[in-house]
């Protein structure tokens, strides 16, 4: 058994990583039926929190369905951070996430995601305070370094678990790397396997099979699994590791029916949570994997993804169905 803290999870746990404008309530709940045994929201601005910005704030909505769930926060500023926890409470998560891995160059010139990663104390200091701070665990998930010639990340790993850490997530890449090359897995191993440790360490980056899940369990010894890229229109992804654990073998293809439903369920509630416009927008990155494998599927992405009304993309779901009904797909 894996332990966030008090919350007791099955051995080798699959998480939800937090995604921008992809790991929102809707999805959230899809991933959840389909097996992921913690979820993530999208990062949040401790800034925008703090600033009542309505988009950071409506980021912190959280159902019970979703439960264990984790709000994930970023800044650099300690009064800010702590702020924000005070706000975060309120929402009744089950775990605070402090984000020190975003790549992306406006979060980083601030200081804050994978930008704190060229300054290891504060990075230390600012989970310390935050873990005094509130009775919720504090987990991290964070990246290898800032560069190759920087990588000190079991120093680091040790250094936040010795301040009240409750769980690391590492994404296999440094910063430099952004999203390019292979994760590289060895240094998160050797986090794991410092006999000083003793929370879990999960790893992240480049899981997209169930082959390679269970490489990170059985060859690299971590204690669990966070996916973010492989789930994006495929929160079936959970099943199907899960399913290989047990079996041995491949889940059967989800069906067209099955994709098409989920479909439907993900926009429809995106427009219930979002509203009409932002719901539409917002889920039409995941169309391509919801129905990756029908031939010729061009036209049809084009028209969920150029579709300004939701009448119109479920008019569009209905016809692929009609249309490639009983289609038999490619594992």
């Amino acid at each position: 058994m894996i332990k966030i803290g008090n919350i007791e999870l099955p051995d080798f746990p699959l998480l939800l990583a937090p995604m921008e404008d992809v790991s929102d309530p809707p999805f959230r709940a899809l991933c959840k039926e389909q097996g992921a045994d913690v979820v993530y929201t999208e990062f949040i601005s401790s800034e925008g929190l703090i600033r009542d910005a309505a988009k950071s704030v409506m980021k912190l909505d959280i159902y019970e369905k979703e439960r264990p769930v984790g709000i994930q926060i970023f800044g650099a500023n300690l009064d800010s951070m702590l702020q924000t926890i005070d706000i975060v409470e309120k929402s009744n998560p089950d775990i605070i996430d402090i984000n020190f891995g975003c790549p992306v160059k406006k979060v980083v010139s601030k200081g804050a995601g994978a930008g704190i990663l060229k300054d290891i104390c504060l990075m230390e200091s600012l989970t310390a305070e935050m873990v005094k701070r509130t009775n919720l665990p504090v987990t991290v998930k964070t990246r290898l370094g800032w560069d190759h010639d920087s990588i000190k990340i079991v120093e680091v790993a040790e250094r936040l678990q010795d301040v009240g850490c409750a769980a690391i997530s590492i994404h296999g890449r440094t910063r430099a790397q952004m999203y390019k090359g292979e994760a590289d897995w060895k240094p998160i191993a050797a986090v794991k396997n410092n006999p000083r440790m003793h929370i879990p360490v999960f790893g992240n980056g480049d899981v997209d099979s169930p082959e390679k899940a269970m490489l990170m369990r059985d060859e690299y010894g971590l204690d669990g699994c966070m996916v973010g890229r492989a789930s994006i229109g495929n929160p079936w992804f959970f099943k199907q590791v899960k399913h290989f654990f047990e079996t041995g073998k491949h889940l059967a293809p989800i069906s067209l029916e099955e994709r098409v439903e989920a479909a439907r369920r993900h926009l429809q509630m995106a427009i219930d949570w979002k509203g009409e416009v932002l719901g539409v927008f917002e889920t039409r990155r995941h169309y391509t994997n919801y129905f990756k494998g029908i031939p010729h599927f061009k036209e049809y992405r084009m028209k969920m993804v150029t579709s300004d009304a939701s009448a119109d993309v479920f008019a569009a779901f209905d016809e692929v169905l009609s249309k490639f009904s009983g289609h038999q797909f490619a594992e």
